[in-house]
């Protein structure tokens, strides 16, 4: 069986970095994508695409033509912006910062990649709870919040149309983890979020497509 090859964006720091050194170690071909590359990630045994701006068409365009025809078994979406939008404070500037990162971008990697992506390939949006509408129940975060709801939506549709493909899709949310992006709050290391997040891209599946998980497997409302 020849060496599975997955891509990640936003490799460079937190769950994105875990993920590809815990992909590494397991044995697969890992391609790190990352806009600033970091020490940690030089040090892994991964090739490492850098200086790509997920929101910007020529980077795209300079990521296609790095991967070539190399076949993707793993495409995880991971690259993810945060800003704190509160009522009476709201920067549109900011909001639409994140709907292009959070939610536009995905869609574009996942399209320009879809020459990659062959029958029982995966495709994992990492979203998070917080662009759920029935489990709102705190307000506040109005453009991550509506970003990752567009994003969910989006990947709904990408479970739907890539189906006969072959290929499946599913929406992660990592959980509340210390990372650079919350300041290292949480409740959970990254790595117990990627190591959760993995296992639920094993399961992953044509039967369980287009779902929308807690990295610990609970089934997450819309």
């Amino acid at each position: 069986m020849s060496q599975q090859q997955v891509l990640i964006t936003g490799a460079n720091r937190g769950i994105g970095y875990e993920f590809a050194r815990q992909y590494a170690d397991k044995g697969y071909k890992v391609i790190a994508v990352c806009r600033n590359n970091s020490k940690q990630l030089t040090e892994l045994d991964v090739d490492i695409i850098e200086g790509i701006d997920v929101t910007k068409a020529s980077d795209l365009l300079r990521l296609t033509e790095s991967i070539g025809d190399k076949k993707i078994d793993v495409l995880i979406n991971n690259a993810g912006l945060l800003h704190k939008d509160e009522l009476g404070e709201l920067d549109a500037g900011n909001i639409r910062a994140q709907f292009e990162v959070n939610a536009l971008a995905p869609l574009r990697v996942t399209e320009a990649l879809l020459k990659n992506l062959t029958g029982g390939s995966k495709v994992a949006l990492i979203t998070s709870r917080m662009g759920s509408i029935g489990d709102n129940g705190s307000g506040s975060r109005y453009g991550y919040r509506m970003s990752k709801a567009a994003l969910n939506a989006a990947g709904k549709s990408l479970a739907l149309d890539l189906k006969d493909k072959g290929i499946s899709v599913v929406l992660l949310h990592p959980g509340f983890v210390q990372t650079e992006m919350v300041n290292h709050a949480g409740d959970i290391p990254p790595e117990t979020a990627a190591e959760r997040l993995m296992q639920r891209i094993e399961e992953l599946n044509l039967d369980t497509t287009g779902q929308f998980f807690h990295s610990n497997g609970e089934s997450l409302p819309w």
